[in-house]
Protein backbone atom coordinates (compact mmCIF):
# COMPACT_ATOMS: atom_id res chain seq x y z
CA UNK A 1 0.00 0.00 0.00
CA UNK A 2 1.29 3.47 -0.90
CA UNK A 3 1.91 5.81 2.03
CA UNK A 4 3.57 9.13 2.92
CA UNK A 5 3.65 11.13 -0.31
CA UNK A 6 6.48 13.66 -0.17
CA UNK A 7 4.57 16.18 -2.28
CA UNK A 8 1.96 16.69 0.45
CA UNK A 9 3.36 15.33 3.72
CA UNK A 10 5.39 17.52 6.06
CA UNK A 11 9.09 16.60 5.95
CA UNK A 12 11.18 19.54 4.61
CA UNK A 13 12.33 21.69 7.60
CA UNK A 14 12.03 25.41 6.89
CA UNK A 15 12.41 28.65 8.82
CA UNK A 16 10.30 31.74 8.20
CA UNK A 17 11.61 35.34 8.38
CA UNK A 18 10.06 35.79 11.83
CA UNK A 19 12.08 32.85 13.17
CA UNK A 20 9.24 30.33 13.28
CA UNK A 21 10.01 26.81 12.06
CA UNK A 22 7.85 24.27 10.29
CA UNK A 23 8.00 21.22 8.04
CA UNK A 24 6.38 21.30 4.59
CA UNK A 25 5.85 19.05 1.60
CA UNK A 26 7.47 19.64 -1.77
CA UNK A 27 4.49 21.54 -3.21
CA UNK A 28 4.13 24.00 -0.35
CA UNK A 29 7.88 24.50 -0.08
CA UNK A 30 8.16 25.55 -3.73
CA UNK A 31 4.87 27.42 -4.11
CA UNK A 32 5.40 29.34 -0.85
CA UNK A 33 9.15 29.83 -1.37
CA UNK A 34 8.79 33.63 -1.22
CA UNK A 35 7.39 33.33 2.31
CA UNK A 36 10.23 31.07 3.52
CA UNK A 37 13.60 32.39 4.69
CA UNK A 38 15.67 29.23 4.41
CA UNK A 39 16.00 25.46 4.75
CA UNK A 40 17.16 24.60 8.25
CA UNK A 41 18.32 21.32 9.77
CA UNK A 42 20.88 20.26 12.35
CA UNK A 43 22.83 18.29 9.74
CA UNK A 44 24.81 20.21 7.10
CA UNK A 45 24.49 17.17 4.85
CA UNK A 46 20.69 17.24 5.02
CA UNK A 47 20.62 21.00 4.33
CA UNK A 48 22.80 20.65 1.22
CA UNK A 49 20.87 17.58 0.03
CA UNK A 50 17.51 19.33 0.39
CA UNK A 51 18.64 22.33 -1.62
CA UNK A 52 20.00 20.04 -4.33
CA UNK A 53 16.78 18.01 -4.36
CA UNK A 54 14.57 21.09 -4.74
CA UNK A 55 16.80 22.31 -7.56
CA UNK A 56 16.46 18.92 -9.28
CA UNK A 57 12.66 19.22 -9.07
CA UNK A 58 12.83 22.69 -10.60
CA UNK A 59 15.16 21.61 -13.41
CA UNK A 60 12.70 18.90 -14.40
CA UNK A 61 9.55 20.97 -13.87
CA UNK A 62 10.80 24.03 -15.76
CA UNK A 63 12.86 22.12 -18.34
CA UNK A 64 15.53 24.72 -17.88
CA UNK A 65 16.76 27.34 -17.73
CA UNK A 66 18.80 26.65 -20.85
CA UNK A 67 20.32 30.12 -21.24
CA UNK A 68 20.93 33.31 -19.29
CA UNK A 69 17.85 35.03 -20.71
CA UNK A 70 15.57 32.36 -19.25
CA UNK A 71 17.43 32.61 -15.95
CA UNK A 72 17.00 36.40 -15.87
CA UNK A 73 13.28 36.00 -16.58
CA UNK A 74 13.00 33.71 -13.54
CA UNK A 75 14.94 36.22 -11.45
CA UNK A 76 12.57 38.97 -12.56
CA UNK A 77 9.22 37.10 -12.47
CA UNK A 78 9.79 34.40 -9.83
CA UNK A 79 9.09 30.68 -9.89
CA UNK A 80 6.12 29.69 -12.11
CA UNK A 81 3.71 27.97 -9.74
CA UNK A 82 1.47 26.47 -12.42
CA UNK A 83 4.31 24.62 -14.15
CA UNK A 84 5.64 23.34 -10.84
CA UNK A 85 2.19 22.12 -9.75
CA UNK A 86 1.57 20.43 -13.12
CA UNK A 87 4.88 18.58 -12.95
CA UNK A 88 4.33 17.38 -9.39
CA UNK A 89 0.85 16.15 -10.28
CA UNK A 90 2.23 14.27 -13.30
CA UNK A 91 4.81 12.42 -11.20
CA UNK A 92 2.90 12.19 -7.94
CA UNK A 93 2.90 8.38 -7.93
CA UNK A 94 6.72 8.41 -7.85
CA UNK A 95 6.90 10.38 -4.60
CA UNK A 96 5.44 7.79 -2.21
CA UNK A 97 8.06 7.02 0.44
CA UNK A 98 6.48 3.61 0.99
CA UNK A 99 5.35 1.82 -2.15
CA UNK A 100 5.77 -1.69 -3.52
CA UNK A 101 6.70 -0.62 -7.07
CA UNK A 102 8.05 2.95 -7.04
CA UNK A 103 9.21 3.94 -3.54
CA UNK A 104 10.84 7.35 -3.70
CA UNK A 105 14.64 7.29 -3.78
CA UNK A 106 14.68 3.53 -3.35
CA UNK A 107 14.93 0.23 -5.18
CA UNK A 108 12.41 -2.52 -4.33
CA UNK A 109 14.51 -5.12 -6.18
CA UNK A 110 17.16 -5.40 -3.46
CA UNK A 111 17.37 -8.98 -2.12
CA UNK A 112 15.60 -9.42 1.21
CA UNK A 113 18.75 -10.73 2.88
CA UNK A 114 20.59 -7.38 2.54
CA UNK A 115 19.33 -6.00 5.85
CA UNK A 116 20.89 -3.05 7.67
CA UNK A 117 19.67 -0.77 10.51
CA UNK A 118 18.40 2.70 9.60
CA UNK A 119 21.59 4.13 11.14
CA UNK A 120 23.37 3.22 7.90
CA UNK A 121 21.53 6.14 6.27
CA UNK A 122 23.30 8.75 8.37
CA UNK A 123 26.79 10.02 9.13
CA UNK A 124 25.95 11.16 12.65
CA UNK A 125 24.64 7.93 14.16
CA UNK A 126 26.64 4.94 15.28
CA UNK A 127 27.03 2.37 12.49
CA UNK A 128 29.54 -0.23 11.37
CA UNK A 129 31.45 2.28 9.22
CA UNK A 130 31.34 5.36 11.45
CA UNK A 131 31.78 5.15 15.19
CA UNK A 132 30.55 8.37 16.75
CA UNK A 133 32.00 9.23 20.14
CA UNK A 134 28.83 10.37 21.90
CA UNK A 135 26.29 8.21 20.06
CA UNK A 136 25.49 4.86 21.57
CA UNK A 137 22.65 3.71 19.33
CA UNK A 138 22.36 -0.07 19.40
CA UNK A 139 22.66 -0.98 15.71
CA UNK A 140 21.11 -4.40 16.38
CA UNK A 141 18.02 -2.83 17.92
CA UNK A 142 18.05 0.89 17.07
CA UNK A 143 14.32 1.52 17.49
CA UNK A 144 12.18 3.19 14.85
CA UNK A 145 12.57 6.48 13.02
CA UNK A 146 9.80 8.63 11.56
CA UNK A 147 9.21 8.75 7.78
CA UNK A 148 10.05 12.48 7.55
CA UNK A 149 13.51 11.88 9.01
CA UNK A 150 14.17 8.89 6.75
CA UNK A 151 13.14 10.90 3.67
CA UNK A 152 15.72 13.56 4.49
CA UNK A 153 18.43 10.96 5.10
CA UNK A 154 17.67 9.27 1.78
CA UNK A 155 18.62 12.52 0.06
CA UNK A 156 21.81 12.91 2.08
CA UNK A 157 22.81 9.35 1.08
CA UNK A 158 22.40 10.34 -2.58
CA UNK A 159 24.76 13.28 -2.19
CA UNK A 160 27.21 12.27 0.54
CA UNK A 161 27.93 8.54 0.32
CA UNK A 162 31.65 7.92 0.68
CA UNK A 163 33.81 5.15 -0.74
CA UNK A 164 34.26 1.91 1.15
CA UNK A 165 34.44 -1.85 0.93
CA UNK A 166 32.05 -4.22 -0.83
CA UNK A 167 32.23 -2.19 -4.04
CA UNK A 168 30.71 0.95 -2.54
CA UNK A 169 31.31 3.89 -4.87
CA UNK A 170 31.21 7.46 -3.56
CA UNK A 171 28.57 9.97 -4.57
CA UNK A 172 29.62 12.27 -7.43
CA UNK A 173 30.61 15.10 -5.05
CA UNK A 174 30.89 13.94 -1.43
CA UNK A 175 34.34 15.15 -0.40
CA UNK A 176 34.42 18.82 -1.33
CA UNK A 177 33.15 22.22 -0.30
CA UNK A 178 29.63 23.04 -1.48
CA UNK A 179 28.67 26.70 -1.95
CA UNK A 180 25.07 27.90 -1.91
CA UNK A 181 24.43 31.64 -2.43
CA UNK A 182 21.55 32.71 -0.17
CA UNK A 183 18.90 35.19 -1.22
CA UNK A 184 16.43 37.20 0.83
CA UNK A 185 13.98 34.30 0.65
CA UNK A 186 14.02 30.65 -0.42
CA UNK A 187 12.65 31.49 -3.88
CA UNK A 188 15.55 33.85 -4.56
CA UNK A 189 18.05 31.32 -3.20
CA UNK A 190 16.77 28.61 -5.54
CA UNK A 191 16.87 30.93 -8.56
CA UNK A 192 20.42 32.01 -7.71
CA UNK A 193 21.48 28.35 -7.75
CA UNK A 194 19.48 27.29 -10.81
CA UNK A 195 22.33 27.75 -13.26
CA UNK A 196 21.43 27.30 -16.95
CA UNK A 197 22.09 24.04 -18.77
CA UNK A 198 24.97 24.30 -21.28
CA UNK A 199 22.38 23.86 -24.05
CA UNK A 200 18.93 22.44 -24.76
CA UNK A 201 20.31 19.06 -25.78
CA UNK A 202 21.74 18.47 -22.30
CA UNK A 203 18.40 19.50 -20.78
CA UNK A 204 16.56 16.96 -22.96
CA UNK A 205 18.63 14.00 -21.79
CA UNK A 206 18.74 14.99 -18.12
CA UNK A 207 16.64 12.83 -15.82
CA UNK A 208 15.96 12.76 -12.07
CA UNK A 209 16.05 9.62 -9.97
CA UNK A 210 12.26 9.38 -9.52
CA UNK A 211 11.74 9.46 -13.30
CA UNK A 212 13.78 6.28 -13.78
CA UNK A 213 12.53 2.73 -13.58
CA UNK A 214 14.00 0.90 -10.56
CA UNK A 215 17.18 -0.85 -11.63
CA UNK A 216 17.11 -4.60 -12.04
CA UNK A 217 19.72 -6.30 -9.91
CA UNK A 218 22.49 -7.28 -10.17
CA UNK A 219 23.61 -4.36 -12.33
CA UNK A 220 24.97 -5.16 -15.76
CA UNK A 221 27.45 -2.31 -15.32
CA UNK A 222 28.39 -0.76 -11.96
CA UNK A 223 29.11 2.65 -13.50
CA UNK A 224 27.36 5.07 -15.82
CA UNK A 225 27.76 8.64 -17.09
CA UNK A 226 25.73 11.43 -15.54
CA UNK A 227 23.18 13.07 -17.82
CA UNK A 228 22.77 16.51 -16.26
CA UNK A 229 22.19 18.59 -13.13
CA UNK A 230 19.05 16.78 -11.93
CA UNK A 231 20.83 13.46 -12.38
CA UNK A 232 23.85 14.73 -10.44
CA UNK A 233 21.74 15.99 -7.54
CA UNK A 234 19.75 12.72 -7.21
CA UNK A 235 22.46 10.18 -8.00
CA UNK A 236 21.88 6.72 -6.49
CA UNK A 237 25.28 5.77 -5.12
CA UNK A 238 23.44 3.42 -2.75
CA UNK A 239 20.35 1.31 -3.40
CA UNK A 240 18.00 1.42 -0.42
CA UNK A 241 14.59 -0.01 0.40
CA UNK A 242 12.97 1.14 3.65
CA UNK A 243 10.96 -1.49 5.48
CA UNK A 244 7.98 0.08 7.20
CA UNK A 245 7.22 -1.20 10.69
CA UNK A 246 3.69 -1.65 11.99
CA UNK A 247 3.71 1.72 13.75
CA UNK A 248 4.61 3.50 10.50
CA UNK A 249 8.23 3.98 11.49
CA UNK A 250 11.43 2.51 10.00
CA UNK A 251 13.69 0.18 11.97
CA UNK A 252 15.38 -1.82 9.22
CA UNK A 253 16.09 -1.42 5.53
CA UNK A 254 17.67 -3.21 2.62
CA UNK A 255 20.92 -1.53 1.64
CA UNK A 256 23.54 -2.30 -1.05
CA UNK A 257 26.04 -0.51 -3.29
CA UNK A 258 24.61 1.62 -6.07
CA UNK A 259 26.03 3.30 -9.14
CA UNK A 260 29.53 4.63 -9.60
CA UNK A 261 30.08 7.33 -12.20
CA UNK A 262 32.37 7.58 -15.19
CA UNK A 263 34.93 10.34 -15.86
CA UNK A 264 34.58 12.10 -12.50
CA UNK A 265 37.39 14.59 -13.16
CA UNK A 266 35.56 15.88 -16.24
CA UNK A 267 32.29 16.48 -14.42
CA UNK A 268 31.98 19.83 -12.64
CA UNK A 269 29.54 20.09 -9.78
CA UNK A 270 27.82 23.52 -9.98
CA UNK A 271 28.13 24.10 -6.24
CA UNK A 272 31.84 23.39 -5.89
CA UNK A 273 34.99 25.50 -6.32
CA UNK A 274 37.88 23.93 -8.24
CA UNK A 275 41.62 24.27 -8.57
CA UNK A 276 43.81 23.42 -11.51
CA UNK A 277 46.40 20.67 -11.06
CA UNK A 278 49.08 20.43 -13.80
CA UNK A 279 48.88 16.62 -13.81
CA UNK A 280 45.35 15.77 -12.70
CA UNK A 281 43.40 18.63 -14.24
CA UNK A 282 40.55 20.25 -12.31
CA UNK A 283 40.14 19.09 -8.72
CA UNK A 284 37.49 20.18 -6.20
CA UNK A 285 38.63 22.30 -3.28
CA UNK A 286 38.20 20.44 0.00
CA UNK A 287 37.95 21.30 3.65
CA UNK A 288 41.24 21.18 5.53
CA UNK A 289 41.52 19.75 9.00
CA UNK A 290 42.61 22.32 11.54
CA UNK A 291 42.17 25.18 9.08
CA UNK A 292 39.07 27.36 8.89
CA UNK A 293 37.45 27.79 5.48
CA UNK A 294 37.75 31.57 5.80
CA UNK A 295 41.52 31.32 5.40
CA UNK A 296 40.96 30.17 1.81
CA UNK A 297 37.92 32.33 1.13
CA UNK A 298 39.50 34.00 -1.88
CA UNK A 299 39.43 30.65 -3.71
CA UNK A 300 35.62 30.72 -3.56
CA UNK A 301 35.29 34.08 -5.33
CA UNK A 302 35.06 34.55 -9.11
CA UNK A 303 38.05 35.58 -11.17
CA UNK A 304 39.30 35.19 -14.74
CA UNK A 305 40.03 31.47 -14.28
CA UNK A 306 36.33 30.66 -13.91
CA UNK A 307 36.97 28.00 -11.22
CA UNK A 308 34.73 29.54 -8.56
CA UNK A 309 31.44 27.74 -7.88
CA UNK A 310 29.12 28.12 -10.87
CA UNK A 311 26.30 28.88 -8.46
CA UNK A 312 28.09 31.99 -7.18
CA UNK A 313 29.18 33.07 -10.65
CA UNK A 314 25.62 32.71 -11.90
CA UNK A 315 24.06 34.59 -8.98
CA UNK A 316 26.41 37.54 -9.50
CA UNK A 317 25.62 37.53 -13.20
CA UNK A 318 21.91 37.74 -12.39
CA UNK A 319 22.52 40.60 -9.95
CA UNK A 320 24.52 42.63 -12.49
CA UNK A 321 25.93 45.84 -11.07
CA UNK A 322 23.27 46.28 -8.43
CA UNK A 323 24.78 45.70 -4.99
CA UNK A 324 21.26 45.34 -3.58
CA UNK A 325 20.62 42.33 -5.85
CA UNK A 326 23.65 40.18 -5.01
CA UNK A 327 23.20 37.24 -2.62
CA UNK A 328 23.16 38.33 1.00
CA UNK A 329 25.39 35.46 2.10
CA UNK A 330 27.26 32.36 0.97
CA UNK A 331 26.49 29.08 2.73
CA UNK A 332 29.48 26.72 2.88
CA UNK A 333 28.87 23.10 3.83
CA UNK A 334 30.01 19.54 3.32
CA UNK A 335 32.14 16.82 4.84
CA UNK A 336 35.71 15.56 4.76
CA UNK A 337 37.09 12.05 4.65
CA UNK A 338 40.30 10.48 3.43
CA UNK A 339 39.80 7.65 0.90
CA UNK A 340 39.92 4.69 1.11
CA UNK A 341 38.67 5.16 4.67
CA UNK A 342 34.93 4.70 5.13
CA UNK A 343 34.84 7.08 8.10
CA UNK A 344 33.78 10.72 8.04
CA UNK A 345 36.47 12.94 9.59
CA UNK A 346 34.21 15.95 10.13
CA UNK A 347 31.51 18.07 8.55
CA UNK A 348 31.03 21.82 8.46
CA UNK A 349 28.38 24.43 7.83
CA UNK A 350 29.56 28.04 7.70
CA UNK A 351 27.99 31.27 6.54
CA UNK A 352 29.82 34.23 5.01
CA UNK A 353 28.45 37.67 4.21
CA UNK A 354 29.19 38.48 0.59
CA UNK A 355 30.93 41.82 -0.04
CA UNK A 356 28.68 44.33 -1.78
CA UNK A 357 31.65 45.34 -3.94
CA UNK A 358 31.32 42.03 -5.82
CA UNK A 359 28.63 43.73 -7.90
CA UNK A 360 31.13 45.97 -9.63
CA UNK A 361 34.69 45.16 -8.57
CA UNK A 362 36.46 42.40 -10.49
CA UNK A 363 39.61 42.71 -8.38
CA UNK A 364 38.05 41.96 -5.02
CA UNK A 365 39.31 38.36 -5.05
CA UNK A 366 42.89 39.64 -5.43
CA UNK A 367 42.31 42.12 -2.60
CA UNK A 368 41.05 39.45 -0.22
CA UNK A 369 43.86 37.13 -1.24
CA UNK A 370 46.31 39.90 -0.28
CA UNK A 371 44.73 40.29 3.17
CA UNK A 372 44.91 36.57 3.80
CA UNK A 373 48.49 36.38 2.51
CA UNK A 374 49.52 39.11 4.94
CA UNK A 375 48.02 37.15 7.82
CA UNK A 376 49.76 33.96 6.68
CA UNK A 377 53.10 35.78 6.52
CA UNK A 378 52.73 37.04 10.08
CA UNK A 379 51.79 33.55 11.26
CA UNK A 380 55.13 32.30 9.90
CA UNK A 381 56.95 34.70 12.23
CA UNK A 382 54.86 33.50 15.15
CA UNK A 383 55.59 29.88 14.26
CA UNK A 384 59.31 30.67 13.98
CA UNK A 385 59.29 32.23 17.43
CA UNK A 386 57.45 29.24 18.90
CA UNK A 387 59.87 26.84 17.18
CA UNK A 388 62.85 28.75 18.61
CA UNK A 389 61.35 28.59 22.09
CA UNK A 390 60.60 24.87 21.75
CA UNK A 391 64.07 24.08 20.41
CA UNK A 392 65.89 25.83 23.25
CA UNK A 393 63.60 24.46 25.94
CA UNK A 394 63.92 20.88 24.68
CA UNK A 395 67.68 21.18 24.16
CA UNK A 396 68.62 22.64 27.55
CA UNK A 397 72.25 22.85 26.50
CA UNK A 398 72.37 19.30 25.13
CA UNK A 399 72.11 17.92 21.59
CA UNK A 400 69.76 19.40 18.98
CA UNK A 401 66.21 18.00 19.36
CA UNK A 402 64.53 16.26 16.42
CA UNK A 403 62.45 18.43 14.07
CA UNK A 404 59.41 16.23 14.70
CA UNK A 405 59.70 16.83 18.44
CA UNK A 406 59.92 20.59 17.91
CA UNK A 407 56.84 20.54 15.65
CA UNK A 408 54.86 18.48 18.15
CA UNK A 409 55.82 20.86 20.95
CA UNK A 410 54.75 23.93 18.95
CA UNK A 411 51.38 22.38 18.12
CA UNK A 412 50.60 21.74 21.76
CA UNK A 413 51.39 25.37 22.54
CA UNK A 414 48.23 26.37 20.55
CA UNK A 415 49.71 29.81 19.85
CA UNK A 416 48.88 29.83 16.15
CA UNK A 417 45.40 28.49 16.90
CA UNK A 418 44.78 31.45 19.18
CA UNK A 419 46.15 33.84 16.55
CA UNK A 420 43.80 32.57 13.81
CA UNK A 421 40.86 32.44 16.18
CA UNK A 422 41.37 36.09 17.08
CA UNK A 423 41.48 37.07 13.39
CA UNK A 424 38.45 35.10 12.20
CA UNK A 425 35.79 37.48 13.51
CA UNK A 426 37.73 40.46 12.14
CA UNK A 427 37.82 38.81 8.70
CA UNK A 428 34.04 38.56 8.66
CA UNK A 429 33.88 42.26 9.53
CA UNK A 430 36.31 43.02 6.68
CA UNK A 431 34.01 41.27 4.20
CA UNK A 432 31.24 43.64 5.22
CA UNK A 433 33.58 46.60 4.71
CA UNK A 434 33.88 45.85 1.00
CA UNK A 435 31.28 48.23 -0.36
CA UNK A 436 31.41 49.88 -3.78
CA UNK A 437 32.50 53.22 -2.29
CA UNK A 438 35.10 51.89 0.19
CA UNK A 439 38.81 52.31 -0.52
CA UNK A 440 40.87 49.10 -0.38
CA UNK A 441 43.81 50.78 1.35
CA UNK A 442 41.54 51.82 4.21
CA UNK A 443 40.35 48.19 4.64
CA UNK A 444 43.94 46.96 4.44
CA UNK A 445 45.01 49.48 7.09
CA UNK A 446 42.38 48.26 9.54
CA UNK A 447 43.18 44.63 8.72
CA UNK A 448 46.90 45.10 9.43
CA UNK A 449 46.03 46.66 12.77
CA UNK A 450 43.96 43.58 13.60
CA UNK A 451 46.78 41.28 12.48
CA UNK A 452 49.33 43.19 14.57
CA UNK A 453 47.08 43.13 17.63
CA UNK A 454 46.43 39.39 17.24
CA UNK A 455 50.17 38.69 17.02
CA UNK A 456 50.95 40.92 19.97
CA UNK A 457 48.21 39.44 22.17
CA UNK A 458 49.08 35.86 21.25
CA UNK A 459 52.69 36.42 22.26
CA UNK A 460 51.65 38.21 25.46
CA UNK A 461 49.59 35.16 26.43
CA UNK A 462 52.67 33.02 25.94
CA UNK A 463 54.88 35.46 27.84
CA UNK A 464 52.47 35.49 30.79
CA UNK A 465 52.39 31.70 30.91
CA UNK A 466 56.20 31.47 30.95
CA UNK A 467 56.91 34.39 33.30
CA UNK A 468 56.91 32.12 36.36
CA UNK A 469 59.01 29.43 34.68
CA UNK A 470 62.59 28.42 35.38
CA UNK A 471 65.72 30.07 33.99
CA UNK A 472 65.78 27.80 30.92
CA UNK A 473 62.25 28.84 29.96
CA UNK A 474 62.91 32.56 30.52
CA UNK A 475 66.11 32.39 28.46
CA UNK A 476 64.32 30.56 25.63
CA UNK A 477 61.49 33.12 25.71
CA UNK A 478 63.82 36.13 25.43
CA UNK A 479 65.70 34.57 22.53
CA UNK A 480 62.53 33.57 20.66
CA UNK A 481 60.92 36.98 21.09
CA UNK A 482 63.23 38.64 18.56
CA UNK A 483 61.26 37.16 15.60
CA UNK A 484 58.02 38.58 16.97
CA UNK A 485 59.52 42.01 17.66
CA UNK A 486 60.95 42.23 14.11
CA UNK A 487 57.55 41.41 12.61
CA UNK A 488 55.77 43.88 14.89
CA UNK A 489 58.20 46.63 13.82
CA UNK A 490 57.55 45.86 10.15
CA UNK A 491 53.79 45.80 10.67
CA UNK A 492 53.86 49.16 12.42
CA UNK A 493 55.76 50.64 9.47
CA UNK A 494 53.18 49.31 7.00
CA UNK A 495 50.31 50.57 9.15
CA UNK A 496 51.87 54.03 9.31
CA UNK A 497 52.15 54.16 5.50
CA UNK A 498 48.47 53.28 5.06
CA UNK A 499 47.11 55.45 7.88
CA UNK A 500 44.60 57.97 6.48
CA UNK A 501 46.05 61.46 6.41
CA UNK A 502 44.24 64.19 8.28
CA UNK A 503 43.00 66.92 5.97
CA UNK A 504 44.31 70.39 6.76
CA UNK A 505 41.76 72.71 8.40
Amino acid sequence: MSRFNLIDEKWIPVRYPNGERDELGIRDTLLRAKEIATIEDGSPLVVAALYRFLLAVLYRALEGPTDIDQAKALFRDGLPGERISAYLEKWKERFWLFDDKYPFGQNPNIPQGEIEPWTKLTAEFNASSNKVLFDHTDTKSPGGKRPNECARWLLSVMNFSISGGRGYYPSPSPNAIMCIPLGRCLAETLIYNLIPYPNREVMKIDIAQWEREPELLPLTSPKRIMSGFADTYTWQSRFVFLEEAEAGSVEKMRFIAGYGFENPTKILDPMQPYRSDPKLGLLPIRFKEGRGTWRDFDALLPDADGLAPMTLQHSLRLAGRGAESIPRALLILGLKYEPPSANVDFWRMERFALPGALAGNNSIRAHIRQLLAEAEDVEKSLWAACASFARDLLRRGESEPATADITKFVKQMAMTDWYWSALESRFHEALGDYTLDRDFEDIQWQWLIAVRDALMTAWEHHRAAISMGDAWAIRALVKAESAVLRKLKKLNEEILKLEPKQEAA
